[in-house]
């Protein structure tokens, strides 16, 4: 496991803390990115497909969304249109690793919020 410098490194700021939680958050904790890393998991490849979720991400935020898990090394980009250039996005193990996280929010929810559901074929493998 590779584990990243707490100074200033490929122009992201110093992390805040030493702390695992700290420095999770800094990377997804927001109210989109875990949603991004959600529909990665269930199959989403393209931008468009991303845009297409019910939560309805607005165009910048999803762009800069998959520009920062890109650079911390948890989606890749594979180009699949010249002109105009379009991409696939997939996650790297290290993307993948966060399934066991996913997977205990999803279940915190169905469990404690009151009209929680996943829609058919949409959950994210144990």
């Amino acid at each position: 496991m590779k584990k990243q410098s707490l100074s200033k490194e490929k122009g992201r700021q110093a992390a805040r803390s030493p702390c695992p939680v700290s420095r999770t958050l800094d990377i997804l904790g927001d109210k989109w990115t875990l949603l991004v890393v959600r529909d990665l998991f269930l199959g989403k490849q393209t931008y468009g497909e991303l845009l297409d979720s019910p939560e309805r991400i607005p165009t910048n935020i999803l762009a800069d969304r998959l520009k920062r898990l890109t650079a911390h090394g948890m989606v890749t980009k594979q180009p699949y249109q010249q002109r105009p250039p379009r991409y696939r996005y997939q996650l790297t193990e290290k993307g993948q690793a966060l399934a066991a996280a996913l997977r205990a929010i999803i279940d915190w929810g169905l469990a404690w919020l009151p009209g929680t559901r996943l829609p058919p074929g949409q959950d994210v493998e144990k």
